[in-house]
């Protein structure tokens, strides 16, 4: 059976024909000390076969079977054309450079030459090692799709056709990296997606000149806006639902291979703090728990710097029995209420840090246990008082409840200066820090869009998309503020229909 001929290279710089001893001396030079690298030569009819690959990247049972046997079994000489043609593998295409070879070579395919030919022959005949889909380790949910993405971009790129069957989706592909190329795919939809902000993420990527990518979370860096500020710009996401509800909301989704995580841009503040869970629950539980989040985040920020602000400078804001048991708590304590709550909080970080690297089961005793323990120690050795460790449990377990990891990394950060701040100006220094982040934020954008929006710029149409939500009938319309082509989702009263058949 003949196979169609796929697309061929044209270049001035083809460096064919050539012998196969020729090219053997020049293609091995490249790969010097390298033993994974076979280089066979076969002889038909008088001719020379040139076959290599690199053998841990391709499937060598195929090779031996639909390439090989084919070769060496025909009574007529061999050309491209007729390789292309007669081989029973369809995944065929020629090439003329050096540069090209090279490339494929690396990313597992297997060239076959005929000596003294025009060009070369190769095959797509790749082995790819991943592991298997799993729930999502990092963004735990309760409700709603149990997979996340993993480390082949080909599954990953699968599962988001399976969530969004339609044609005008878009996976685009571009190559990044000059020493070792790593496949980007931009996702969009194409009839919703702004082109403003596809061609900003486009060209952002377009234009890194790296020798490698190692990974999403690193291209997300590359790419942001800022490189200065402690809050990250785009969000980072394992779970394909989060990415498919993104994508057909008009935003735009960026997968690298072998990497698990898909970057969402452009993203807001509020953008942190939203759980796919929310969608799959009542609209006002949803509301509650997204509203129990933004005051989680401010507690986290505010509550141990009000501590140290309150306990050193404004005793008049503590209750009269409470500040007799603090005083008590307070007066073995050697150090001032600033250095006391930097020890604890350091602890903490130490203690979830610990938690995280160790295995699992070790890691959630560590992180138990080891709290238990070490803060009754701290507390019956007078370097603090019992009440502080209840303020530092108290924010570190707010900051917690962020769904983005990264943003939950943030607060915690945020919270050293804050308490700095507190430590030598109190009141005024905790609003000092608050006022400045608030200036911070309103400056920051992603991918060109505000990053407070829909707050500043205040668009009141999209404030029940962020700080809360409403009943799924009135979410008729995507998020303003992102200029999707295509503003409504479906026609409201459409879909507020209800009708009942009588029997």
């Amino acid at each position: 059976m003949k196979r169609t001929r796929r697309r061929k290279t044209h270049n001035n710089d083809s460096i064919f024909p050539m012998t196969v001893d020729e090219l053997k001396k020049l293609i091995t030079g490249k790969f010097e000390n390298n033993h994974d690298f076979e280089f066979s030569i076969y002889e038909h009819h008088g001719k020379k076969i040139a076959v290599f690959f690199i053998s841990y990247q391709v499937k060598t049972d195929k090779v031996e079977d639909f390439l090989l046997k084919p070769l060496l079994s025909k009574q007529g000489e061999w050309t491209s054309k007729s390789i292309l043609n007669e081989v029973p593998l369809d995944t065929g295409s020629t090439t003329e450079t050096l540069e090209t070879i090279l490339e494929k070579l690396l990313i597992g395919e297997v060239f076959v030459y005929v000596e003294n030919d025009v060009e070369i022959v190769s095959y797509v005949l790749l082995k790819k090692e991943h592991r298997q889909l799993s729930k999502p380790e990092n963004e735990t949910v309760v409700l709603g799709p149990q997979v996340a993405f993993t480390e082949s971009l080909i599954t990953n790129l699968n599962i988001i056709r399976w969530s969004i069957r339609s044609t005008d989706l878009v996976l685009e592909k571009l190559m990044v990296g000059k020493r070792s190329p790593r496949e980007v795919r931009i996702v969009y939809m194409k009839s919703i997606a702004n082109e403003t902000d596809v061609n900003t993420m486009r060209q952002r990527i377009k234009d890194l000149e790296i020798d490698q990518l190692e990974d999403s979370t690193t291209l997300m860096q590359y790419i942001e806006d800022s490189s200065t500020t402690i809050f990250p710009q785009f969000y980072s996401t394992e779970l394909p639902d989060r990415v498919a509800y993104t994508v057909s909301q008009g935003r735009i989704a960026v997968l690298v291979e072998n990497s698990p995580t898909a970057i969402l841009a452009p993203s807001t503040l509020f953008s942190f703090f939203e759980s796919t869970e929310d969608l799959y629950m009542r609209w006002n539980v949803g509301s509650f728990l997204r509203i129990l989040r933004f005051i989680a985040m401010f507690i986290s920020v505010v509550l141990t710097p009000l501590y140290v602000a309150a306990v050193t400078y404004h005793y008049e804001l503590i209750p009269l029995r409470e500040l007799i048991t603090l005083g008590q708590s307070r007066a073995v304590v050697p150090f001032p209420p600033i250095i006391e709550a930097i020890i604890l909080e350091f602890l903490i970080e130490l203690l979830r840090e610990a938690g995280a690297r160790l295995p699992t089961k070790v890691g959630q005793t560590i992180g138990i246990v080891g709290g238990v323990i070490i803060g009754q120690a701290v507390v019956q050795a007078g370097l603090t008082s019992s009440i502080l460790i209840i303020v530092v449990a108290l924010s570190a377990l707010s900051s917690f409840t962020a769904p983005s990891y990264l943003m939950g990394t943030t607060i915690r950060v945020i919270r050293y200066p804050m308490i700095l701040l507190a430590g030598m100006l109190g009141i005024i220094g905790i609003m000092f820090g608050l006022c400045f982040l608030l200036i911070h934020l309103l400056k920051m954008t992603s991918l060109g869009r505000p990053y407070l929006s829909p707050i500043y710029p205040f668009r009141w149409v999209d404030l029940n998309k962020v700080l809360f939500r409403l009943p799924a009938n009135y979410q008729y319309k995507r998020f303003f503020s992102f200029r999707p082509k295509d503003l409504l989702r479906y026609n409201k009263s459409e879909a507020v229909k209800k009708q009942d058949i009588d029997e």
